[in-house]
């Protein structure tokens, strides 16, 4: 037999696991349940793929989505695993064939949505099946305290129960809160589970939090700076897709729309586009994302506050999956949380009709726990987001310590520890580099000489916090210079040549 080492080396072409993956694969092996809290990018397919490769018989992967299932099937087939799909895409000859393979025990996997489980031919196909492993991905979706519950995940315990031998079952997911772990192992009868949460921080992301006045401007401030980059535009609304889509694309930022307004078609051709490259930027309601799999998207813009932590972790962390440095940016300002409010206390109105609208976690049934109870739970979810996009305290301790998960107050990549001196420095400086305060000195002495030239009051060609953020930032052409904070239009036009050519020359001679 061969070792799990051998497989990765074999199949796919690493020499040695991520953090985590060994362990989570040792336990499947040993026939112990396994619970995965593993961030995106961090290889959560090999947990399972690995020991479907050792173990005798058949793994049965079950996955929310059918975009899901052929990615995985595609991906395997390229290494020579004989794995299939099973899904409604597929015509009955099609999916016959599929169960046939597997009751042959010629595939190695088989991917099914959750709502396959109950079929009558597919339990009847299950229930002589050699099925070794079940594993349940996108397992917060079992959980009504989730985002994205689904009511037939609640079914796969039975499904489990019901097989002539209780496969090992490993649960793998990229986010869930402490609740929701709970929930995942209770719901899906896990039996002394090893539960392995590797961590959820993704240190090529750069956090930032912008409260603009005018939110259209700002966007199109940080769409220049990113033109050509492949990106995502998050808003609430089925409405706002629309407009900002229109006005985006009436500006030259070739872009689509994505809701769940749009007929099927038109959304997956959109969606098709984007992935090809064919449109850099696709703007959309949070009915976009579960299954895709971009690796070179380098900025994700949330256009409206979200409805709470897990949401927006899900959604942001679609940038830079390359491991290369991306962006994740929240524009919120006063009008955000009074929307927010109504959606939360008229879920009713999700995704409804063509021209509003906003996709909202499903609620449990009456028998699970009390509406008003949920509220209050999901109230609390969206006071931890004001807490995060207040932009009082570093945003990457906010968004880890919504998970349970503890880190330093201060990260050095995201917009409020920019602005703020490093605690652990006495005197002045966003990183213990000197270079940063000597470019700060000069650009103090050139704001000093620009003033006395044109009589203006130095406070008023750049504050001191702003100068503060160009000697580390060093923008270098002249939109990076807007997007500094408080830099202002106005500013940048009258006095930004000369601070550009400042430290154009500083970091040719450093």
């Amino acid at each position: 037999m061969k070792t799990p080492i051998q497989v990765l080396k074999t199949y796919f072409g690493y020499d040695s696991f991520r953090p985590g993956q060994e362990s989570l694969i040792s336990a499947v092996l040993s026939g112990r349940d396994a619970l995965g809290i593993m961030p995106t990018g961090a290889g959560k397919s090999l947990c399972y793929q690995v020991p479907a490769l050792i173990l005798p018989g058949l793994t049965l992967v079950v996955t929310p989505l059918i975009s899901l299932m052929e990615d995985q099937t595609a991906a395997l087939a390229r290494r020579r695993i004989p794995a299939r799909a099973l899904n409604s895409a597929m015509s009955r000859t099609e999916r016959e064939e599929a169960l046939s393979l597997a009751a042959a025990g010629r595939l190695r996997l088989l991917y099914v949505s959750p709502e396959r489980l109950t079929s009558p031919r597919f339990l009847s196909f299950a229930e002589h099946a050699d099925i070794s492993l079940l594993v349940v991905d996108e397992a917060h979706c079992i959980s009504g305290w989730g985002r994205d519950f689904r009511p037939s995940y609640r079914k796969i315990a039975d499904f489990a129960a019901r097989l002539p031998v209780r496969p090992v079952i490993c649960a793998m997911t990229a986010t869930a809160t402490a609740e929701v772990r709970a929930d995942i192992v209770s719901s899906l009868r896990l039996k002394d589970p090893l539960t392995l949460v590797t961590g959820f921080d993704r240190p090529n992301l750069f956090f930032t939090v912008q409260h603009p006045a005018d939110k259209w401007e700002a966007l199109l401030c940080f769409l220049r700076k990113y033109k050509g980059s492949s990106g995502i535009v998050y808003c609430m609304t089925r409405r706002t897709v629309e407009a900002l889509a229109r006005r985006l694309a009436y500006h030259g930022f070739p872009c689509r729309p994505y809701h769940a307004g749009l007929k099927k078609s038109v959304r997956e051709q959109n969606q098709r586009d984007w992935l090809a490259g064919k449109i850099p930027l696709i703007v959309a309601t949070n009915a976009f994302g579960m299954g895709i799999d971009k690796p070179d998207v380098r900025f994700v813009l949330h256009y409206n506050l979200p409805m709470d932590m897990e949401n927006y972790y899900q959604e942001a962390g679609r940038a830079g999956r390359d491991g290369k440095p991306s962006e994740c940016i929240l524009l919120t300002n006063d009008r955000d949380l009074p929307i927010c409010r109504f959606f939360l206390d008229h879920p009713e109105r999700q995704e409804a009709g063509p021209a509003r609208g906003v996709h909202f976690p499903h609620r449990r049934s009456p028998a699970e726990v009390s509406s008003e109870a949920f509220r209050t739970y999901q109230l609390e979810k969206l006071r931890n987001m004001q807490r995060y996009a207040s932009g009082k305290s570093c945003l990457r301790r906010a968004m880890l310590a919504a998970f349970g998960e503890a880190s330093p107050a201060f990260c050095g990549k995201c917009s409020v520890c920019l602005r703020l001196p490093d605690p652990g420095l006495k005197s002045f400086r966003l990183r213990p580099d000197l270079e940063n305060a000597a470019l700060h000195r000069e650009l103090i002495a050139l704001r000093r000489r620009l003033s006395k030239k044109t009589g203006v009051p130095p406070w008023k060609i750049f504050p001191d916090r702003t100068l503060h953020d160009l000697a580390l930032i060093r923008p270098l052409g002249f939109f990076d210079l807007l997007m500094v904070e408080n830099a202002g239009l106005i500013r940048c036009l009258r006095f930004g040549r000369p601070f550009l050519e400042e430290i154009r020359s500083f970091v040719e001679t450093h």
